[in-house]
Formats: C-alpha cells, structure tokens, sequence
C-alpha cells in the first residue's frame, strides 16, 4: 500500500412506505418504490504496468492491464449521492503521467465540475460523497466536494488524520483535507433509510473500506465492489493485491461480500473492470 502513496506524493510534486389500512381485511397499500438514477462517469484511466502487484504471488508476472476508474453520481428523491472521486484532478489537460517504479502509467481527460454539468449539476448540488476507500485513484477530486457531507468509515477516517500519515509526506491525506463536513460510520449504512442505497463495511485493502448497495429501478440489486476486487480474476480466485492493508481481513470481507450478493441476488459490478464500466448507464444519454 505504500507504494500507492508515494505514488501521489511524487505525482503532486510533478505537477503541483406509506401504508393505509382501511379495515381489519383490507389489504395494505405498499408505497411506490422511490425512483433513483445511476449515473456513472470518467474518473480517468490507470495503466498498469506490473500487474503483479494483484496479487500475493506471481500470477501475473509480466502482464499488464488496463483500468477504468469511474466515480458514481447516485440521484434519490431525498437526496443526492456521489460515490468515489476517480484520479487527481491535476491530471487533466496534462500528459499522461508514470510513476518512477514504473508500475502505474496514470491520466484524466476532464473535471468533475464539467462532467456534473451533463446532468445539470454543480458540485454543491451532491449531498453526499463517500468515498470506497482513501487511495489516490479514490480521492482525486474530494476537495472539490468540501461543502458535501463526506460520509466514511470510522477506521478510514483515524487512518487518513493520523499524524503517521499526515507527516509521512506521502500525499494521501492531503486529498481529503479540506473536506470539514464529516459524518463517521460504522459497519453497514442506509444512506436514505429505505434500503435503496446501502454502504456496507469490507475492510482489508485499507482500514475502512467499503462497497456500495444500490436497487435500482431498471437494474434491480446492483453491488458497485471498490477495490474490493480489480480484477474478475481475483473475485473468482479470492487473489489479494499485494499492497493491501491487511489479507486476513480482505478474504473474510471477500466471503462477506459473496454471501450478501448471493442473499440479494445483486449484479456485480467490478469498478476497475473496463467492460463493467462500459456497461453502466452514462450521462448525457440517461439525463430526463
């Protein structure tokens, strides 16, 4: 995982139900399901070039591998959810950029405030951001989100204000510093309180990640993974990246993750995975 934050340090030096009842028989009217909108968007792209470090032997020795890096604009009627901030914003309009190990060849073609503005939004129009998890791919335009409630775990949280991390010169914290609208979580989360957008604890690629629940409409259960998993690979074998923070913790929310989705019949999207970015709904083509 270090390697991931030394990655952002050198990247910023480099570029710095209603019910009636209306007799003792009489059938309870069920109250419409909410209408909710998925929008997903571009956070850029991440070449990676040492695809090894997926996994914790050598599986993938000499491969490389293409990564999408969405984040998710989620539409309720009680309020509005954006769901992880793709790669730093100071990326775009620049070259694309590679780390000095050579392991990560990183790009973003455009702002959040721009892409917002397809679906008629400005950034102070997202009631809520949550992040999957604090990395550099995760957090890139978090500040830009700083009058939004920044909703996350309570182990992400302590770790990402640590003085270890604030003082390793590593960039991470950074990211999410000017973020002061915090409400901490524990464990799995209703954001909307209906069971329609769900945030549910699966630690172990960093302290507090966690994975997205949505019932959408047209999709029905929809599991968006984090990091979770990168690869359909490593959700088949339950391969763990060999940067995560803790692999104990990774394969035991890997089965909680499988038995959830299982419980809710839930199409899984893993975020990483260029073809399940492809497939979920873009803006401006779902914008009514």
């Amino acid at each position: 995982m270090k390697r991931f934050f030394l990655f952002t340090a050198v990247l910023i030096g480099f570029l710095s139900c209603k019910e009636t009842k209306k007799e003792e028989k009489a059938e309870v009217a069920e109250a419409p399901a909410p209408e909710i909108k998925l929008y997903t968007f571009d956070g850029g792209t991440v070449m990676v070039n040492n695809l090894e470090l997926f996994s914790q032997d050598t599986t993938y020795q000499g491969q490389t591998k293409e990564f999408a890096d969405p984040f998710y604009v989620i539409v309720h009627p009680k309020g509005t959810l954006m769901w992880d901030a793709g790669l730093p914003q100071m990326l775009v309009g620049q070259p694309e950029y590679t780390d000095p190990s050579g392991a990560f060849t990183v790009s973003r073609k455009d702002s959040v405030v721009n892409q917002l503005k397809k679906i008629g939004m400005t950034p102070d129009d997202i009631d809520y951001m949550a992040l999957s998890h604090t990395h550099f791919d995760h957090s890139g335009h978090a500040n830009t989100m700083k009058n939004t409630t920044w909703l996350v775990q309570g182990p992400e949280y302590d770790f990402i204000t640590s003085e270890e991390v604030k003082n390793s010169g590593e960039g991470v914290y950074e990211a999410i510093q000017e973020l002061d609208k915090i409400q901490k979580i524990e464990g799995e989360y209703d954001v909307f309180g209906d069971g329609t957008v769900i945030m549910k604890s699966m630690p172990g690629h960093t302290p507090g990640h966690q994975v997205l629940f949505l019932d959408l409409p047209e999709n029905g259960p929809t599991l968006l993974t984090g990091d979770l998993y990168h690869l359909y690979e490593n959700r088949e074998h339950k391969r763990v990246p060999s940067f995560n923070y803790d692999v104990a913790q990774t394969l035991a929310s890997m089965d909680a993750f499988e038995a959830f989705a299982k419980e809710k019949n839930a199409k899984v999207y893993v975020q990483h995975q260029k073809e399940d970015f492809n497939k979920m709904p873009k803006a401006p083509k779902y914008l009514k």
